[in-house]
């Protein structure tokens, strides 16, 4: 399973990187998993949240997957491996340039725009 493991975040890598990949026929279930997990995922502030073990099981009961542990595994690579890349091209884009928003707001808190806030 380590060969698939591999051969499927190879397949991911090419993906994310912008190139034409063709899916390997093996693993096209556990790939297909992981974007359908993908496209459910929660967000936080700063990003997206890592997939849990709790949403693929829940995938797994409601889609009746059946998946063993070493599927679980290489759902969770995958989504390391595309964690990273989306921190990776967001920490590019704030380092070459890209425009951030400031700390502290120039507008001074008052009443007036408590109100207009929350009404």
């Amino acid at each position: 399973m380590h060969r698939l493991e591999k051969l499927l975040g190879g397949t991911l890598r090419a993906q994310l990187a912008g190139n034409r990949v063709r899916t390997p026929q093996v693993g096209q279930d556990i790939l297909l998993a992981f974007y359908r997990l993908s496209e459910a995922r929660s967000w936080h502030a700063n990003g997206p949240n890592p997939i849990s073990y709790s949403e693929i099981e829940a995938f797994c009961r409601v889609l009746r997957v059946p998946f063993n542990p070493r599927h679980v595994a290489m759902i969770r690579a995958l989504d390391v491996i595309w964690t990273e890349d989306f921190y990776q091209k967001r920490d590019r884009g704030q380092r070459s340039g890209g425009k951030t928003l400031p700390a502290v707001s120039s507008q001074p808190l008052s009443a007036a725009m408590m109100a207009v806030m929350f009404g």
